[in-house]
């Protein structure tokens, strides 16, 4: 008995208390294997580049002019009722000549203006000025909406309220007459100002198109100037 008692002791004194001994990693393996090592540090390096990346790209979002033009609330019927959302439009321009419209739809205000925000720097598109104005008169339509657009001298300002003027002013335009004829929908009247945008041609592309000289057909107010 007293041999076998001894016996048990030794092979609990042998026997490591974390289980079956296992034999660990030598030198940099070990390192590499901890939660700490190097392989660690690798991926947390890689976190910052990536948020050094990301820097530029807020920067690029915070140059943008973003306005909120309209704020509704809409409903969708459904089996139960009546489901509430809030319909955003918002306007995004670099006032260089780039301007979009984003429509949101959320529960939540916040939301539809995020959505909205980013889809109208997804649909920014270039339209063609000319100094602080546009090149020629334009009329355009939209719905039951209708916006006429004509060049101003400089120091004219911009003649224009509600969604006209947010347009306007996101696309960089500084002189311009504009008059809305028809529906006062603000979302039908942005559409209308930025379909009219979209119609302005340069003097260099109407000199193409009627093979005539760029001077005969250059705006009065930039022949003054020359």
């Amino acid at each position: 008995m007293a041999d076998e008692k001894s016996t048990q002791k030794k092979r609990r004194g042998g026997k490591p208390a974390g289980g079956s001994p296992q034999a660990a990693p030598a030198g940099g393996d070990a390192a590499a294997a901890a939660p700490g090592g190097d392989g660690g540090n690798r991926r947390r390096r890689g976190g910052k580049n990536d948020k050094r990346d990301q820097k530029p790209r807020e920067e690029e979002r915070e140059e943008l002019d973003e306005r909120v033009v309209d704020i509704k609330r809409v409903a969708k019927v459904i089996k139960g009722g009546r489901r509430f959302a809030f319909r955003t439009t918002v306007i995004v321009g670099d006032g260089k000549g780039r301007v979009g419209i984003g429509i949101g739809k959320a529960r939540a205000v916040p939301d539809a203006i995020r959505k909205g925000s980013d889809r109208a720097r997804r649909n920014m598109n270039h339209v063609s000025l000319s100094g602080s104005t546009i090149p020629h008169p334009v009329i355009a339509e939209y719905g039951g909406a209708r916006v006429m657009l004509r060049p101003a001298t400089p120091g004219t300002g911009v003649i224009a309220g509600g969604g006209v003027r947010a347009v306007l002013e996101a696309a960089g335009v500084r002189d311009i007459l504009s008059k809305s004829q028809g529906s006062n929908n603000l979302l039908n009247v942005t559409l209308a100002t930025l379909e009219a945008l979209h119609q302005l041609r340069s003097a260099e592309q109407v000199a193409a198109m009627r093979g005539k000289d760029v001077e005969e057909v250059r705006p009065f107010f930039e022949k003054k100037k020359a």
